[in-house]
């Protein structure tokens, strides 16, 4: 059955009894996940939704969460996930841009659902508890998964590109289902006995896909948490004697950051996965040596599902780098004219599988900027790839620096200045120059007492002369979007 809502009814057979998601105290099973979605997708029909309309889904990590996204998938429509720190203006171009007919908001972010919701035209359905499960009883239970074909869309995913609007990712039932599965069984090897925490944003790629559908697919349970806290990550997984913890290299920062750590017990961890931007490898080291956890780097992006490469369990693990590609799918390093760039030099990464998404929904000039006609998809990383194969992301190709004519790769630089003791989190970014055209700045937190001085001689010494910071500025925080990825975009130095 190709409809990816499949995965909920397969595991409400096998597995009705077990444990599906957690939320502190509430637990949900199997069959009742099941029995509520199929009332979602009956309210859906009752409210007019045919196969292949889109509903947007703004809710947090909580159970409801699950419960409409397979209801929408079982109804046949298409899922439009939403932060749910959106503002009125930019609901409605959520709305608007696909088509969307309806809204499912929880009930906090009401207002800006409201505004959104109007301003396209789309019917809002407030998620309240209690009075959402009200709702959902009265409607007339749809068991049956609509009939769908494998590339028939199931998910839009909005991409913030750093220019213009968000684009419309496409991915099909086949694409997000084959990705989850892969993920679940030959990448994570999850089974009916984990316990996943589940700290990223299911509105989110990584979350929904190697959370969410690869829990589901496995009959494990998804233990949630509804804002990223880390003392309260480490309280989850000791409660709930986690095996799996998925997160972005921040969320693995900020837990080793915590003061008291020592006194959790987090011996039930298996195995941590990160993913959504490049772990620094001192931030893989220290994690590994303070959990006694194995930390399994992987790489993907919305476009793709999201898992492309992956650093195997069954094979060599080598720190600092994405891994090998997953099984389908292929990964090569490219020049600016599409050619294959030899071993050791830097190319784009470009990725052909069962992952890659079916196009940007309505755009198909900015389909085909990235998406040639033999399936390549190009990510707009830069990477070298060693003789074993093993891929390692050098920068996002729009934030490399050119200084002076020489190439310099902030990855590089961060890493660096993360083997500063000082140090807790940095940022290198690119400000313009008058000579040099592009000159090398950092944002550095501080854990502890240094000066930019100390810092830029500490990095001077461990890199060619043309690639060190000259300007140094140090910041509480650095600013991160939803997922915890920091959002080099909004940093802006400070005037000389």
């Amino acid at each position: 059955m190709p409809n990816l809502a499949d995965l909920l009814t397969r595991a409400a057979e096998q597995h009705g009894d077990r444990i599906a998601l957690k939320l502190d105290d509430q637990e949900v099973n199997y069959a009742f996940l099941d029995e509520a979605a199929s009332r979602v997708a009956g309210l859906l029909k009752a409210k007019g939704i045919v196969p292949g309309d889109r509903v947007g889904i703004m809710l947090p990590n909580v159970p409801y969460f699950a419960v409409v996204y397979y209801g929408i998938l079982r109804a046949g429509g298409v899922v439009v996930p939403m932060n749910v720190l959106l503002k009125g203006r930019e609901v409605g171009f959520y709305l608007e841009d696909p088509g969307a007919k309806l809204l499912f908001a929880w009930h906090g972010f009401g207002d800006a659902a409201r505004e959104g919701a109007q301003k396209a035209g789309a019917e809002l359905v407030l998620v309240t508890p209690g009075e959402f499960e009200q709702l959902v009883i009265a409607a007339e239970p749809s068991r049956q998964d609509a009939e769908r074909d494998g590339d028939d869309t199931a998910v839009i995913l909005y991409t913030s590109g750093t220019t213009g609007t968000p684009k419309g990712a496409e991915l099909t039932h086949d694409n997000l289902r084959t990705n989850c599965e892969v993920t679940a069984h030959t990448l994570v090897q999850i089974t009916e006995d984990d316990v996943i925490l589940g700290a990223l944003p299911l509105f989110h790629s990584f979350g929904q896909t190697c959370g969410l559908n690869a829990g589901v697919s496995s009959g494990a349970c998804l233990t949630l948490i509804p804002r990223f806290d880390p003392a309260k990550a480490l309280e989850i997984i000791q409660r709930d004697k986690v095996t799996v913890f998925e997160g972005v290299p921040t969320m693995y920062h900020a837990i080793l950051s915590v003061a008291d750590r020592e006194r959790y017990d987090v011996s039930s961890l298996r195995l941590c996965v990160s993913g959504g931007s490049a772990m620094p490898v001192e931030v893989m080291r220290g994690f590994e040596q303070a959990f006694d956890c194995k930390v399994l780097e992987g790489y993907g992006l919305s476009e793709t599902s999201p898992v492309a490469s992956f650093n195997h369990p069954d094979r060599e693990r080598k720190p600092g780098s994405i891994g090998t590609p997953i099984e389908g799918v292929e990964m090569r390093l490219v020049d600016e004219d599409g050619g294959e760039v030899e071993q050791g030099g830097v190319g784009e990464i470009a990725i052909r599988g069962h992952n890659v998404m079916k196009g940007y929904r309505d755009r198909p000039d900015a389909t085909a900027d990235v998406l040639d006609a033999d399936g390549w998809f190009r990510t707009g990383d830069l990477a070298t790839v060693d003789e074993d194969g093993y891929f390692f992301i050098v920068d996002r190709k729009k934030d490399m620096i050119i200084r002076g004519g020489y190439n310099v790769y902030p990855r590089e630089i961060e890493e660096v200045l993360y083997e500063h003791p000082a140090v807790s989190e940095a940022a290198v970014v690119g400000v313009p120059d008058d000579a040099m055209g592009e000159e090398v700045a950092a944002a550095v937190v501080l854990r502890s007492e240094a000066n930019a001085e100390d810092i830029r001689l500490f990095v001077k010494d461990r890199v060619a002369a043309y690639k060190y910071p000259r300007r140094i500025w140090f910041l509480d925080e650095l600013p991160k979007g939803p997922t915890g990825k920091i959002l080099k975009r909004e940093i802006k130095p400070p005037a000389e």
